[in-house]
């Protein structure tokens, strides 16, 4: 299994933007791919994008056009650029490596986004 922790949470007005990242603690290069998640209040996990092996990405509709996933390999790291944030984007997000999640979870970090 390999450790995740994410980084870059925290509280925004409404319309600003939040940088998360995901450190590895060994080679992401093996998986299939990574992704974020997040999970509201009472809601259950959702996928909010992840990306390949072999660089596709996928977006939920609710973020199309305002987030942007990246990852960098030399630093084993996964990063979800988020833009135009919305009240209803406020949850715990979660890095996943492996496309479901497969090879493990991170703990999460809160994003609260204010109206």
């Amino acid at each position: 299994q390999v450790q995740l922790v994410e980084s870059g949470g925290g509280l925004v007005q409404a319309g600003g933007s939040l940088r998360l990242s995901c450190a590895a603690s060994r080679s992401i290069s093996s998986f299939n791919g990574m992704g974020w998640y997040r999970q509201a209040l009472g809601n259950q996990r959702e996928l909010v994008a992840d990306i390949t092996s072999g660089g596709g990405t996928k977006y939920a509709a609710f973020v199309k056009g305002r987030f942007d996933i990246s990852r960098d390999y030399a630093k084993n790291m996964v990063f979800l650029q988020m833009n135009s944030l919305k009240p209803e984007d406020t949850a715990v997000y979660y890095c996943a490596a492996g496309l479901d999640g497969i090879n493990g979870w991170g703990q999460g970090t809160q994003v609260t986004v204010s109206s």
